[in-house]
């Protein structure tokens, strides 16, 4: 985008929703498609965090990965946006990937500490051919095996943690300065479809093609296409295209997972205190957990709390909570509209 297209665009985008004083504008940036003048219109309206993608800085990596960025091109991004108040820096990287070793791994580490960002997301690559064109082009065999995957994400988490970084949930890092860090020591730390956030607000709008936004009973996702996403605003004036309505149920699974996720606990009494109907269900969910992962839980006063040394095992713990609270059968899905899978097509 042009340095003046994106003008026009933040102009329209800040005549609809005024500034806050806890005003947060983020923005991910490519290093390799950062113009300097892109970058100060940014900061003009008012950019406060930037969030780079790294993904791997070793070179046969990249190629193999199809995106070449070199290490110069994203310290040369940093030191522009430190050097015009951007202040708040994330860098994303990915383990996992073809060709990615211990050593070439611990190379691309060091280099993101000397880089000094505040935050830092290392997330695992997931090779899904048939649903990206672009990993066509990578082959299996040349992807870490599971085992090398969990080696990489420990030599990360040791490397951050002995580098002034915290683990924030089991797929960020940050410095005691960053609003994560802070909302995690405050036991505030939320989790949501795209991460995790400190932000505590229950609505979400996402603008554009197929963007989704969460609301407290559930969420809206835009036309798709393009042309679709325009011809619905031009029609009617809404470009959402369709939705799922949440049931009280999805709202208590809902809890529980970002409970697992966050606090890497479940809180059984706070649970049963806000969905006190559900009672009798939270305290069974709370006994299978403790009878499947015996050496995960530990029983407190409030709950069940997760040993440190299986904090890694989170997410996978937290897809088996859907199967305590609801049916077996999930067949009906396929019936829009229809029993608890309520999607509505606008």
């Amino acid at each position: 985008m042009s340095p003046e297209t994106m003008h026009a665009l933040l102009l329209d985008v800040f005549g609809v929703f005024p500034i806050t004083p806890d005003f947060e504008f983020s923005v991910e940036i490519d290093p390799t498609e950062a113009a300097p003048d892109l970058l100060q219109t940014l900061i003009d309206f008012g950019m406060n965090r930037a969030s780079i993608g790294v993904q791997d800085f070793a070179p046969a990596v990249q190629n193999a990965i199809g995106r070449l960025q070199s290490l110069e091109q994203t310290q040369t991004v940093v030191t522009f946006l430190r050097e015009n108040g951007v202040k708040a820096i994330n860098l994303d990287l990915l383990y996992g990937l073809p060709y990615q070793s211990k050593d070439s791994f611990q190379a691309t580490l060091n280099h993101v500490v000397a880089l000094d960002s505040d935050r830092l997301a290392i997330y695992g690559y997931a090779h899904v051919p048939w649903m990206s064109k672009r990993q066509v082009m990578i082959k299996s065999t040349t992807l870490p095996d599971t085992r090398q995957r969990f080696d990489l994400a420990c030599i990360a988490s040791q490397t951050l943690q002995g580098s002034g970084f915290s683990a924030i949930g089991i797929d960020h890092f940050a410095k005691p300065s960053d609003s994560l860090f802070k909302a995690q020591e405050a036991g505030k730390l939320r989790r949501n479809f795209q991460g995790y956030t400190d932000d505590q607000c229950q609505t979400l709008i996402g603008l554009g093609a197929s963007a989704i936004s969460r609301f407290q009973n559930g969420y809206v996702q835009n036309a798709v296409a393009t042309s679709a996403y325009q011809d619905r605003i031009s029609i009617s004036g809404f470009a959402g295209h369709k939705g799922y309505e949440m049931t009280q149920n999805d709202a208590l699974v809902s809890a529980m997972i970002e409970a697992l996720m966050c606090r890497f606990c479940f809180p059984t009494q706070e649970l049963q205190r806000a969905f006190p109907e559900s009672a009798d269900t939270v305290q069974s969910s709370a006994i299978n957990l403790m009878k499947r992962y015996p050496d995960v839980f530990t029983l407190s006063e409030t709950g069940l709390v997760m040993r440190k040394e299986t904090h890694p095992l989170a997410r996978i713990i937290a897809k088996e909570v859907d199967g305590f609270t609801t049916e077996k059968k999930r067949s009906c899905c396929g019936n829009l509209g229809r029993d608890r899978f309520r999607i509505r097509v606008f």
